[in-house]
């Protein structure tokens, strides 16, 4: 029987994450509609006011002309090439953009901006992702355990009897601190002097690329006209690596800490149900106390000892009604 209320225990919290995960969904699907539908709207409505000004200022042309470049536009940006500029401008496949793509495969960022073309290198795309996504999902593993060996030794150095609490906070409080500057605050700042960008706009770049959604709107080393040096993206693609290990570790905190507290809740509001059903019971008259032929303990602190005193005396009534 108490394997019984524990099954059902579980059952119940699986559905009630499954229950939120859905909520949270919907709900970020109702804001984005609210804030994102009215200007898609007025984007659309002003592109086509600009190919009717074109259209009139250009008479030799006709509108199946201009829908015909449109798509040639349309076909090379999908391909990787910026239609702005001239053919003078940088290739997308030279070495340090080649080593900022490989970065964004294994990594599974995936910006979308650029993509191989040909058959081969679609096909050698797949098995180097294949192989690549593994090894680097077990590299950010160990430079996690790494970040968190320096914690723990930090911890065991400055550790005194009566403050280890005190001394785990500071290692979480550093470990966050330190990891929130050199990923999420210094970076906008060298994004928006490189690119042209806001800090706003650094600053969501930043942390689109190391959350690995990679939307591809913003992408660093593609304005055709900035002159960029040749490390720049194979820097880049460093940092996205080792911003991507210290942002995995927060995500993994967090999730545990959310996890833990949404269960010590569920399991709260158990116990609560559980004591308030055994006051009642003990509440009966005695004659119907006395038909168990089990012994049934007072309700001691344990939380699982008055959770398995409520199935015995629940079992023993069902038995003699």
């Amino acid at each position: 029987m108490p394997l019984l209320t524990m099954h059902s225990r579980q059952i119940s919290w699986t559905s009630l994450l499954v229950l939120g995960y859905l909520f949270y969904l919907l709900l970020g699907a109702m804001v984005f509609q609210l804030l994102e539908k009215q200007a898609e709207t007025h984007f659309r409505d002003q592109f086509q006011l600009e190919k009717l000004k074109f259209l009139q200022n250009y008479t030799c042309l006709d509108r199946q002309a201009l829908e015909q470049f449109v798509q040639v536009l349309m076909e090379a940006w999908e391909k990787g090439v910026n239609p702005e500029g001239n053919s003078t401008n940088p290739s997308n496949w030279d070495f340090s953009n080649s080593f900022f793509f490989a970065g964004t495969v294994v990594t599974t960022i995936g910006y979308g901006n650029l993509s191989p073309s040909t058959v081969a290198g679609q096909i050698f795309c797949v098995f180097y992702a294949l192989f690549g996504v593994p090894l680097n999902l077990a590299f950010l593993n160990q430079l996690g355990k790494a970040l968190n060996a320096h914690l723990l030794t930090l911890e065991r150095w400055v550790q005194k009897p009566g403050r280890a609490q005190v001394v785990q906070t500071l290692a979480v409080a550093i470990f966050l601190t330190t990891g929130t500057l050199l990923f999420l605050v210094f970076p906008p700042l060298v994004f928006s002097y490189v690119e042209g960008w806001s800090y706003g706009e650094g600053f969501y770049f930043t942390f689109i690329t190391l959350s690995t959604i990679g939307f591809g709107d913003y992408v660093v080393g593609t304005n055709p006209n900035k002159h960029y040096i040749p490390v720049y993206r194979s820097l880049a693609a460093i940092w996205i690596v080792f911003g991507l290990a210290w942002l995995a570790l927060v995500f993994n905190v967090g999730a545990d800490l959310m996890e833990r507290y949404l269960q010590l809740k569920w399991h709260k509001s158990d116990l609560s149900l559980a004591e308030g059903d055994t006051t009642k019971l003990e509440d009966e008259p005695e004659q119907y106390r006395n038909l168990s032929s089990f012994p049934i303990r007072k309700q001691n602190h344990s939380g699982t000892s008055s959770v398995m005193n409520t199935c015995l005396v629940t079992s023993t009534q069902l038995r003699f009604s």
